[in-house]
């Protein structure tokens, strides 16, 4: 049995969907950890025990209620047969009422007997309805048995971190004879503004970070760098705190990480989490110590802050290769390009030409004028125009194929990234490409795939979270939030989809529902879906099309597009909390003391009252105090300024108030303004902001 376990593996094994076991974790104190975390067995173990409780529990509460509801059908039942027994013994004749006493008994017991037919057939309707299938005895049976026996292998991952499929990987083993040196494929990871792509800009000699919304990297790409007679491809990765998943599948194609760390700023959340990423995947860490030129940069202290994290400077008698650098300033560039040769050397990096062609989808797209695109690094064997390829449920004949740098080529082999265009849709970021015989092979692999899918999806529906449990057991009111979710590549899509889970999981009366998301411009159908759904539709990096427009202000559907993506969540974020119904309490809004009292034979008795402070408003609750003790409590009802009838009056300011209810004013007396003020609700995205 292994020490560590993967979140959604558990909760694979327990038969629930991952929103519901993070939820259940963060109920035992296990906060900043996403589907793709390792937690220990034992924490594994408190948390499917937990899941039992809260299911045992939810069975009791519909047994309950179930009990409840068939006492009340008895209750219900004897009255009528009581009332039917007395109908009869009123139509009978006088001579026989006293013998046919018998007729109308079994008659009652007839009666009870289908009521208690009635009884248990709602009772196991009202388990039903009330209790998940989760909750249910047989599955706490297994879910006994399965905490019993629990065993967590390493399983193939799914959601945010992406195991590759063995063809895809890096060969291992004796190496043939026709195989190929290849060159190293290095992904950059690290904290966001830490430099990554400036470090990419001044190693290719380009200048991407300025063309990128936010100074931030937004999407994944491959390029190649020539050093000295050597190739090392570079996958860039973005470095914000919304692209987890991206990271973690730069890590998975990768042969090397160089962790980029700002030496004027440290260790910070997303470098941590890079670290994880890289070590999950065994990669060896190459780290950049970037901006050694800023003030305040401090290369030791970051050295000091990575031994926290099992990376020891070789200066500091460890084996982690440290290179200090500018990208800025193009400073010691050529020695970190050294090192990342001389580990490649180490590790004896190959391929095989003449293998089956698998490459692994590092982004994909949809061009305007060239249809899907797909960026793909070639793993094995080789890809050529003309052929059939598959990927995931993508399919089609290659029909164009462009080097990084943009150049058409005819092929290409191993080690390389190349842009593949002649797919029927832009395929999954990550998924594996293959080469097939022919168009009905592709289509048969293609619909044996999908129609896997539809099973899982319909398998997966019917696990419970639990906000579906408080849904059904009625204690929470959830409203619905729909989403139709569009980006420019799938990469970016995969994160908004992963971004918009996470925050589903915040806040309990609020649940995100994502009703579509796809890759391209938002166009009419995506609206007559939000129009049929009630959603609203997320753009990000992507047009809006002239028919959609037009359409969506016909219909007031609510298009809203984004180049920064966490400015898309922090719209959510307060879409929200705007669903929230409000909390209103009770409180003192203001003072007055009464300086004169009015006797008005056709109105009553009107206190003259001064606002000490605060303010009175007709409507509201009014506390009279006179002695320490209280004279009245009522209602404002009349609340005049000078002659005229006012709403509400300031300090300090003078009225006059009357109420029918009461009319023992007398001078001095002190009064206290009560009313039902909305009170700020308190949100986990106040502490997260």
């Amino acid at each position: 049995m292994a020490d560590q376990v993967r979140i959604f593996q558990l909760a694979r094994k327990l038969g629930l969907r991952s929103e519901a076991l993070l939820q259940v974790l963060g109920d035992l104190g296990v906060e900043d950890v996403s589907a793709a975390s390792s937690i220990d067995i034992e924490t594994a173990r408190a948390a499917a025990e937990l899941l039992a409780e809260q299911a045992k529990e939810a069975r009791r509460r519909a047994d309950e209620q179930a009990a409840r509801e068939a006492a009340a059908a008895e209750e219900a039942a004897a009255e009528e047969a009581a009332k039917a027994a007395a109908a009869a013994a009123e139509a009978a004749p006088a001579a026989e009422a006293a013998e046919p006493v018998e007729a109308p008994a079994e008659e009652v017991t007839t009666g009870d007997e289908a009521a208690t037919e009635e009884v248990k057939e709602a009772e196991e309707e009202q388990v039903e309805r009330w209790v998940p299938a989760w909750a249910a005895p047989e599955s706490l049976r297994s879910l006994e048995e399965q905490l019993a026996e629990l065993e967590f292998e390493e399983e193939e991952g799914e959601e945010l971190y992406l195991e590759l499929p063995e063809e895809a990987r890096r060969p291992s083993g004796d190496r043939p004879e026709h195989a190929i040196d290849v060159p190293p494929v290095v992904s950059v990871l690290g904290h966001v503004d830490h430099g990554k792509t400036t470090l990419l800009d001044a190693l290719r000699e380009t200048d991407v970070v300025a063309t990128e919304a936010g100074g931030i990297t937004q999407h994944i790409g491959a390029s190649e760098v020539q050093t000295g007679g050597n190739t090392i491809v570079f996958v860039d990765t973005p470095g914000h705190a919304a692209f987890t998943a991206m990271r973690a599948r730069g890590g998975q194609v990768a042969d090397i990480v160089v962790l980029v760390v700002a030496a004027d700023d440290g260790v910070m959340p997303q470098t941590a989490e890079a670290i994880g990423h890289a070590q999950a995947a065994d990669v060896p860490i190459i780290v950049a110590i970037n901006k050694t030129d800023m003030p305040g940069a401090d290369p030791d202290r970051v050295k000091q802050q990575l031994l926290e994290h099992e990376l020891v400077a070789e200066d500091y008698g460890g084996d982690t290769i440290m290179v200090p650098v500018s990208a800025l300033r193009k400073e010691n560039l050529d020695s970190l390009l050294e090192m990342i040769l001389l580990l490649a050397e180490v590790r004896e990096l190959w391929a095989d030409p003449e293998a089956d062609f698998a490459g692994v989808v590092v982004e994909a797209a949809r061009d305007d004028s060239r249809g899907p695109v797909a960026t793909v690094l070639v793993r094995n064997g080789e890809i050529k125009v003309g052929d059939m390829v598959i990927c995931g449920a993508a399919y089609g004949r290659v029909r164009r194929l462009n080097d990084w740098h943009g150049k058409s080529v005819k092929s290409m082999g191993p080690g390389h990234p190349v842009e593949v265009i002649g797919l029927s849709e832009p395929p999954q970021a990550g998924e594996v490409m293959t080469r097939v015989k022919g168009v009905k092979v592709a289509r048969e692999i293609v619909g044996q795939r999908e129609e896997e899918r539809r099973a899982a999806g319909l398998a997966g529906s019917g696990r419970a979270s639990l906000k579906d449990l408080y849904r059904e057991l009625g204690e929470l009111a959830v409203k619905d939030l729909n989403l139709v979710v569009k980006a420019d590549v799938s990469g970016s899509v995969q994160v908004m989809e992963s971004q918009l889970r996470a925050l589903d999981l915040q806040l309990e009366e609020v649940e995100i529902v994502i009703v579509h998301s796809g890759v391209g411009d938002v166009n009419e159908s995506d609206v007559l879906l939000a129009y049929a759904s009630d959603a609203i539709i997320l753009g990000f990096h992507v047009g809006v099309t002239e028919a959609a427009v037009r359409t969506a202000e016909a219909e007031h559907v609510e298009i809203r597009t984004y180049d920064v993506i966490y400015e898309a969540l922090a719209d959510i974020q307060n879409a929200m909390v705007g669903m929230l119904d409000p909390i209103y309490e009770e409180r003192t809004v203001g003072h007055g003391r009464v300086l004169q009292i009015f006797r008005i034979s056709r109105i009553g008795v009107i206190a003259g009252t001064v606002i000490t402070d605060g303010y009175a408003q007709r409507g509201t609750k009014m506390v009279v105090m006179r002695d320490g003790d209280v004279a009245f409590e009522g209602t404002v009802d009349s609340l005049k300024h000078f002659n005229d009838e006012a709403r509400r009056v300031d300090a300090p300011n003078e009225c006059g108030i009357s109420t029918p209810d009461f009319r023992g004013w007398e001078e001095g007396d002190e009064i206290a303004f009560v009313a039902e003020v909305e009170v700020p609700r308190t949100t986990p995205f106040d502490s997260a902001g």
